[in-house]
């Protein structure tokens, strides 16, 4: 099982990883806002996340780690 983190005071919620997930298990979270006033990213299961790091790979701001 992999391990998926987002550094969630940097993401800027552009969704780009959302779009990458072949899974479908990233969204923009609706009900939080991280300290620079965007909905940033979360995983909505992450024991279904197979680490391929689609996701961190189009993140043009680097918050997201994938461990496997």
């Amino acid at each position: 099982m992999a391990k998926i983190t987002f550094q969630v005071d940097r993401c800027k919620g552009c969704g780009l990883c959302v779009g990458a997930c072949p899974k479908k298990l990233i969204r923009i979270a609706r009900d939080r806002i991280n300290q620079k006033g965007h909905h940033p990213a979360e995983i909505t299961n992450p024991e279904a996340c197979v680490g391929c790091a689609f996701c961190a790979t189009m993140c043009p701001d680097c918050v997201i780690t994938v461990e496997r």
